[in-house]
């Protein structure tokens, strides 16, 4: 069997995540492949592991709370996944998509300290990238057109550990999940705010999830930012038409 070789991803992308409840997580996974005979290791000189902004640090706390949301309902779908894998390949590209993918399928037979791990991960990470975490832990759990109640309970439970606050859930959560108060939870206001109110929340939930905000994490986790922006300004536009102002 080809080995698969954890190098510079392993030395410089990982960053504080091989610390704390994370390295317990990480460290039991990349044990069992070694064990298996899976991968194999090449140092990485120079490389830097310590910046708590490095993309690599993203994508392992992205790896671990899917496995937490992927868990929640005792099965793991294809679809969930093939939206993990799409994201990983986009954003580092096939060989180190395949490597982490493996190490997702690892850590998915595991137990994972749900609390701790989120409150590594919000002790090192900035409040917009907590967020874009969620968003994309939303997209996973209606990866396959279905979402399970215990998914969006544990989605719930990330987001309170990692400090996201119940507003801002709830306004992710409605750019997944349609009813007619969506585009005002997306805005964080009732649909009684006026025309000032609305005004104000856009520009507010604006610069809150602006793609500059995330954009050292890298391409793709800026385009799914912007996504996220986009759907904000046409939350905006669905009301400024409802209310009939401009």
């Amino acid at each position: 069997m080809k080995k698969m070789k954890f190098g510079k991803w392993l030395g410089g992308g990982l960053g504080w995540a091989f610390g704390g409840p994370l390295g317990g997580v990480l460290g039991f996974a990349l044990g069992s492949m070694f064990d298996s005979a899976d991968i194999s290791v090449q140092a990485s000189a120079g490389s830097d592991i310590s910046s708590p902004n490095h993309a690599g640090n993203f994508a392992v706390s992205l790896l671990v709370l899917s496995a937490a949301v992927m868990k929640s309902d005792g099965k793991t779908m294809k679809s969930e996944l093939e939206y993990v894998r799409k994201f990983l390949h986009n954003q580092f590209g096939e060989e180190h998509s395949k490597q982490q993918i493996a190490l997702l399928k690892e850590i998915l037979t595991q137990e994972i300290p749900l609390r701790d791990v989120c409150l590594q991960i919000k002790q090192y990470m900035p409040h917009s990238e907590r967020l874009q975490l969620v968003h994309y832990l939303f997209g996973i759990s209606k990866a396959d057109g279905h979402v399970h109640e215990l998914e969006l309970q544990t989605i719930h439970s990330i987001a309170t550990y990692l400090g996201v606050s119940f507003a801002d859930f709830n306004s992710l959560k409605a750019m997944y999940f349609k009813d007619t108060d969506s585009d005002y939870k997306i805005l964080e206001i009732e649909k009684s705010a006026t025309e000032d109110e609305i005004k104000k929340a856009y520009r507010r939930m604006a610069v809150k999830y602006h793609p500059d905000k995330v954009a050292s994490l890298g391409e793709e986790v800026q385009k799914a930012a912007n996504e996220k922006f986009q759907k904000v300004q046409q939350a905006y536009e669905n009301i400024k038409k409802h209310k009939g102002f401009s």
